[in-house]
């Protein structure tokens, strides 16, 4: 990342609305913003594939789910934060991962400038590609601060992705079973 052009660029939006950059509480205001990019942006310089590098083999053949892992993204057409959990499964092919890496992943995608629909999907594709299971079901519920605190105004509402592949996509119970186990 380039820390010198996103300092600027902060300088430039503060200029922009009208205040002082040079008034003692935005003096540091720039270099904060560079590094919270570092941080909430790191998924940039991530690859999923890392996280499933280790492989464990399983017996058990049914549903694996991983609930309600917390996230925080950043929408890539306001660069306003939306935020909320993720439910990721999976039905393994005799080959599981360690259970932190469906959440690892999930953070992959979540640091990125990001719109939900797009996360949703490279979720799933990443666990489908380097899992190689029988199938992948991925439900993201998130508030988005663009819908919250400008345009319509409407805190609290939330926008619920889903997407199948595999015998998920093939079995409407497994969705059915899916969608029990995240209630």
């Amino acid at each position: 990342m380039d820390s010198e052009k996103i300092k600027d660029g902060v300088r430039l939006i503060l200029e922009g609305i009208g205040e002082d950059v040079n008034r003692e509480g935005l003096l540091e205001t720039p270099d904060r913003i560079a590094r919270m990019c570092e941080q909430i942006f790191a998924g940039l310089e991530q690859d999923a594939s890392v996280h499933f590098e280790k492989k464990f083999h399983a017996v058990n053949n049914n549903i694996v789910i991983e609930k309600d892992i917390v996230f925080h993204s950043v929408c890539e057409h306001h660069l306003l934060p939306f935020f909320g959990k993720a439910h990721v499964a999976y039905i393994p092919n005799e080959k599981v991962a360690g259970l932190s890496k469906l959440a690892r992943t999930v953070e992959v995608f979540a640091r990125r400038p990001q719109i939900q629909e797009n996360m949703t999907a490279q979720i799933a594709e990443a666990v489908e590609k380097y899992l190689e299971p029988k199938g992948v079901m991925v439900m993201i519920e998130a508030e988005h601060m663009c819908m919250s605190m400008r345009g319509v105004q409407k805190p609290g509402t939330k926008t619920v992705t889903t997407i199948t592949k595999g015998a998920f996509a093939e079995d409407y119970s497994l969705q059915q079973t899916f969608m029990q186990m995240v209630k």
